[in-house]
């Protein structure tokens, strides 16, 4: 009986040669991505701009969603942003208006489940 030496080992259903790898999206990139989507209004915030005759324009909107993004890079997860003469509270993990009201209004009101605020 002759004895074999196996030095290597052959497994068929391996390639010889290992796939080279994609490089995988970055984490930060998809969650970007995931997350930039425009913000939404809750049904108390569109009821709040339609009774104080509130529309927001393009640019408005784009500002709006800088400051939402920009309260999310600080961390922020309900925030008050303050553009002009307008007033925000707004769900930065959702991206979601929780109530809007012209700032004239928010005298003698006080804002509270809040952690941060911003001026746009």
């Amino acid at each position: 009986m002759t004895k074999l030496q196996i030095h290597e080992r052959y497994h068929p259903n391996q390639p010889l040669v290992a796939p080279k790898k994609q490089p995988p999206k970055a984490f930060a990139e998809q969650l970007k991505q995931t997350l930039h989507k425009p913000v939404s209004f809750s049904h108390h915030a569109e009821q709040r701009l339609a009774q104080q005759g509130i529309s927001l324009s393009n640019v408005q909107l784009k500002k709006l969603n800088e400051g939402i993004e920009t309260a999310r890079e600080k961390g922020s997860q309900d925030s008050l942003l303050l553009m002009k003469d307008l007033a925000f509270v707004v769900s930065v993990k959702n991206n979601k208006v929780i109530t809007a009201m012209k700032q004239e209004r928010m005298e003698n009101h006080i804002v509270t489940k809040i952690d941060s605020a911003l001026i746009l």
